[in-house]
């Protein structure tokens, strides 16, 4: 268990330091889309955060997403309210949370789980897109809604803006990088301990006096906040929010991401999401649609030949030499 956290934040370390010193080497436009890639790294990092510790599958994902993208707009676009871009993160993290937890409320403490809860949440994230679409008066209906002004806000007498590429990659960058390793943290503690026993053996767990309904809910509340956050900051960063983004499609592509980079690590999926963005690009600036037929064959090849992700081909190459050394 120590040398597999000390090769997590080996990881960990090489990765920041490849993102200090990446733009050094890159031009405006290669920043956003690194910077883009990583919100979209952050939000597979939150669903990994609850499919990867309790093994059960959120379909709909991206609801939460959309939700923080929503609110963050509706709060920015209004310029009565003041401290709009502060205020508009904290409602976006505090709405995908409550929807989270009421949802929640009624599937863990209502004994959902497995299958009929990945239902639920794909229903949810159906639910929610269509939502988008028919409240047109509000949301901007299909079209969405554009204009979002890039974040800036006051802090300690420093005025941030983050509309140039380089302040805001750094931004992402940081609030990418602190979150992952709290989420890691959690994850190592007692707290991800516990989810573990109850992944395993949910009965159990609760004979031995733990409210497994409760830490479950936590957990999704938890994550559906993070994706939020995930959300506004997309929308700041692109300038605008559509129904597309809390829908099926983009919960199809988050776990994907998970899956492509390793569920169960949290840093893997951040660097499957900016593998996947990255190929995206490049091959749809081709043929765009040569692309969804790649990204399918790469998914399945993953599972077959990597079914723990991108992320443990450090692992297997480590194994593989010190079996030669001992061979030897």
């Amino acid at each position: 268990m120590i040398a597999r956290d000390r090769n997590w934040l080996l990881i960990f370390a090489v990765c920041a330091a490849l993102a200090v010193i990446y733009p050094l080497f890159a031009d405006g436009y290669q920043l956003t889309v690194i910077r883009d890639a990583l919100i979209f790294g952050l939000f597979a990092a939150s669903l990994d955060f609850f499919w990867g510790r309790t093994g059960i599958l959120c379909f709909g994902h991206a609801a939460f997403f959309g939700i923080g993208g929503y609110i963050m707009a509706l709060i920015t676009l209004n310029d009565a309210i003041p401290f709009g871009s502060l205020l508009g993160i904290m409602g976006a993290v505090a709405g995908a949370a409550f929807v989270a937890a009421i949802i929640g409320y009624f599937l863990f403490f209502g004994g959902i789980r497995g299958s009929y809860f990945t239902i639920v949440t794909l229903a949810m994230g159906v639910i929610c897109q269509q939502a988008a679409v028919s409240w047109s008066s509000v949301t901007g209906g299909d079209s969405g809604l554009i204009g979002i002004p890039p974040i800036a806000f006051d802090v300690g007498g420093m005025h941030v803006d983050l509309s140039q590429d380089l302040p805001s990659y750094i931004f992402v960058t940081a609030i990418v990088a602190v979150v992952v390793l709290a989420l890691w943290s959690i994850s190592r503690g007692r707290w991800g301990t516990v989810l573990t026993a109850i992944q395993d053996n949910e009965v159990r767990a609760a004979a031995l006096g733990h409210n497994a309904p409760l830490r479950l809910l936590v957990t999704f509340v938890l994550s559906a906040a993070i994706a939020g956050l995930a959300g506004a900051l997309y929308v700041c960063m692109a300038g605008l929010v559509a129904p597309d983004l809390s829908g099926l499609l983009l919960s199809t592509e988050v776990i994907v991401w998970v899956a492509v980079g390793g569920r169960g690590t949290l840093l893997g999926p951040v660097l499957g999401a900016i593998a996947i963005q990255r190929a995206q690009q490049t091959i749809s600036s081709f043929n765009p649609s040569l692309w969804p037929l790649l990204l399918g064959c790469v998914f399945v090849i993953i599972v077959f030949v990597l079914p723990d992700g991108i992320l443990s081909i450090y692992a297997r190459l480590k194994s593989l030499f010190k079996g030669r050394r001992q061979a030897r």
